[in-house]
């Protein structure tokens, strides 16, 4: 019996050692981040278990807190409390990093993915260059993510330039890359924080905005929307970056076991996105959300499909010299038209 008692103890105490003998104390490196997404999501587990992981593998050198739900304030906020040492890093959309490096945007341009695969096949050759730029800007690439597809959620269907017009669109402030999509359409956009939108929803400000599906309903603006446009309008990126200032703190060896233990936990991320994606589509549909679908076999979306492609066409070229340069462009470009040569029958993911 008493053999039984000791074994029994020997084994909790050596689960205590290899999992959580550093939970309750601080590393020597804690890097404080800040990130949009919401508390309690599937990417809180991620960083987690990322955390955890850093902890046992520097030997409690390293540790991550990240701060969720806007509590630090829009991404751009984060950037000036990163700039100013109140924060070492973040986890950060297209947008955010764009405003670091310009040229990543280039990996987002609406209206030119079809789907994820399409997505991964372009930027997974495209990663080390991303990086690269966002190094020279002092910043380390942790891991990337996936954020997802982003479509139009309105009060009434859009299914023409005139009806678009007449809408009160969300823009991102200061984003210029929706900034050029509103120009090249005529459309004037109100800008505004991601973390103004909701109050603006219910005071009217804006009527129509972008989001991915799981976005609208973790955020709850699916409440104030009754449709959502099937064409998807670009896929956002997401990277989580620290500063070399708080980087280069911490041990080379420690260094490279961090970048080894990240990106896998960012491709569950992005995996679950997808997922918690498609659930949202079912859940935005049982609310009472209608889905504005398109079908290239119909002359009338097919002449609308093509004429929001060749004003893309006109936005992003209008964009070569100030957000990416033109040798950048037409690699994504290529990539993107070698893996559709490849597979001809990539296309749209029908979410109705």
């Amino acid at each position: 019996m008493k053999k039984s008692i000791w074994l029994s103890i020997i084994f909790i105490s050596a689960i205590f050692l290899s999992t959580g003998v550093y939970a309750g104390n601080a590393p020597e490196i804690m890097i404080k981040m800040a990130t949009i997404a919401p508390r309690g999501s599937f990417i809180q587990e991620a960083i987690n278990e990322i955390d955890a992981a850093i902890r046992e593998q520097t030997n409690n050198e390293v540790g991550i807190k990240l701060y969720y739900g806007a509590v630090q304030g829009d991404e751009s906020d984060v950037l000036r409390k990163i700039r100013l040492g109140q924060l070492h890093g973040g986890m950060f959309t297209g947008n955010g990093l764009g405003r670091i490096a310009s040229q990543i945007r280039v990996i987002e341009l609406p209206y030119v993915f079809r789907n994820y695969d399409e997505v991964e096949y372009v930027r997974t050759r495209l990663r080390k260059k991303m990086e690269q730029f966002l190094n020279e800007k002092g910043y380390i690439v942790l891991g990337w993510n996936e954020i997802g597809f982003v479509y139009n959620f309105s009060k009434v269907p859009i299914l023409s330039l005139e009806i678009a017009r007449n809408q009160k669109w969300w823009m991102w402030a200061g984003d210029p890359l929706s900034q050029a999509m509103f120009d090249a359409f005529g459309i004037t956009p109100v800008p505004l924080s991601f973390t103004d939108v909701m109050t603006s929803l219910s005071t009217k400000l804006i009527d129509t905005a972008s989001i991915t599906p799981y976005g609208a309903v973790a955020y709850r603006w699916d409440t104030r929307f009754k449709y959502m446009n099937e064409y998807p309008t670009t896929n956002v990126v997401g990277a989580t970056i620290v500063s070399k200032r708080i980087w280069n703190k911490i041990s080379q060896k420690s260094q490279e076991k961090i970048l080894n233990i990240c990106q896998p936990y960012f491709d569950s991320i992005s995996r679950h996105s997808r997922e918690q994606d498609r659930k949202s589509v079912e859940v935005l549909k049982k609310s009472g959300i209608q889905i504005v679908t398109f079908d290239f076999e119909i002359k009338e979306d097919r002449e609308r499909l093509q004429f929001i492609f060749d004003t893309s066409k006109k936005a992003r070229e209008s964009l070569v010299g100030k957000l990416y340069s033109r040798e950048l462009l037409d690699e994504t470009l290529s990539l993107l038209e070698e893996y559709r040569k490849i597979h001809p029958e990539s296309n749209v993911e029908k979410i109705r």
